[in-house]
């Protein structure tokens, strides 16, 4: 199977290799279910060891515990032979489930088996987890460096393949510049991707992120405090400071109040220049699509 194949199914989701996979939230939809392939000891399954969700809450197993006990496990939990390990079985997706389901004492899981490669099983790992928000923030970004740095994906590919906006996936890999003290506090839910992204650019991510936390800032004002800590340009970038005519900065005033960003114009007898400066990709993009649809 080609990359372009590949990534053609995984764009439609894990629907694609597998049939119309409810979420495990949805234990008791009385929807129809995928037929499982068998039942198999819960012991000869194990999870993937490169999923890259590594957070689950203790009240959600808790909750999909109970209604296992109730009703059992409405939902297979997706499997492929375990490499190198004759009759066991590593699962794709549904982690979650399985170590509910052993919570709740249950002997033996109905399970769809794929015969898949690592590639593949990675990939619907990723692209399964991030289409239902089963990971947090700095999973997610880890998830598609994985994708990156081992299948060669670009981020218009993982934009495409998830659904999300190439500027969800930009920002979201800005994550990983962060400090690994920082990090650690957006994947305990201390701090939010939005106010982590407004570090990047910091001189002291972690002051700030700690400032951020005590005093409850918007991400706004995150944003306004992380431009005070960046360093100004030398003397010798700066633009020597020219007087404008009043006419022209209340022009200059009209569009940066109509953009919400810094607008900066400036005149010559045959003609001129606009400068327009963006903080985020997000303004970017609004940008973009004022310009294109007006």
């Amino acid at each position: 199977m080609n990359d372009e194949t590949s990534r053609k199914r995984l764009g439609r989701g894990l629907a694609a290799l597998i049939g119309d996979i409810e979420s495990p939230q949805r234990q008791e939809s009385k929807q129809p279910q995928p037929t499982p392939d068998r039942t198999v000891p819960v012991e000869y399954v194990g999870p993937n060891p490169r999923n890259p969700r590594r957070t689950f809450a203790e009240a959600e197993l808790e909750d999909l515990a109970a209604s296992i006990r109730q009703h059992g496990i409405v939902q297979p939990v997706v499997v492929r032979p375990a490499p190198g390990n004759a009759g066991h079985f590593e699962i794709i997706a549904g982690e979650r489930r399985w170590r509910a389901a052993q919570r709740a004492g249950v002997v033996n899981i109905p399970v769809i088996v794929r015969d898949v490669d690592d590639r593949t099983s990675l990939e619907i790992a990723i692209v399964e987890n991030v289409q239902r928000s089963d990971l947090n923030p700095l999973e997610e970004a880890l998830g598609y460096q994985q994708l990156i740095d081992e299948h060669d994906y670009v981020q218009n590919d993982l934009a495409q393949i998830i659904g999300k906006s190439r500027s969800h996936v930009a920002n979201t890999l800005r994550l990983l510049k962060l400090p690994e003290q920082v990090r650690g506090l957006v994947s305990d839910g201390a701090l939010s991707a939005g106010h982590a992204r407004t570090l990047v650019t910091a001189t002291d991510p972690m002051a700030l992120a700690q400032k951020i936390i005590r005093d409850g800032l918007s991400v706004r004002q995150a944003e306004a405090l992380a431009q005070n800590q960046i360093s100004p340009k030398p003397a010798q970038d700066r633009r020597p400071t020219e007087s404008k005519h009043p006419d022209m900065l209340a022009l200059e005033k009209l569009l940066s109040d109509a953009t919400g960003m810094k607008i900066d114009v400036t005149h010559r007898d045959q003609g001129g220049e606009m400068r327009i400066s963006y903080k985020t990709l997000e303004q970017l993009d609004e940008l973009c699509r004022r310009l294109q649809f007006g």
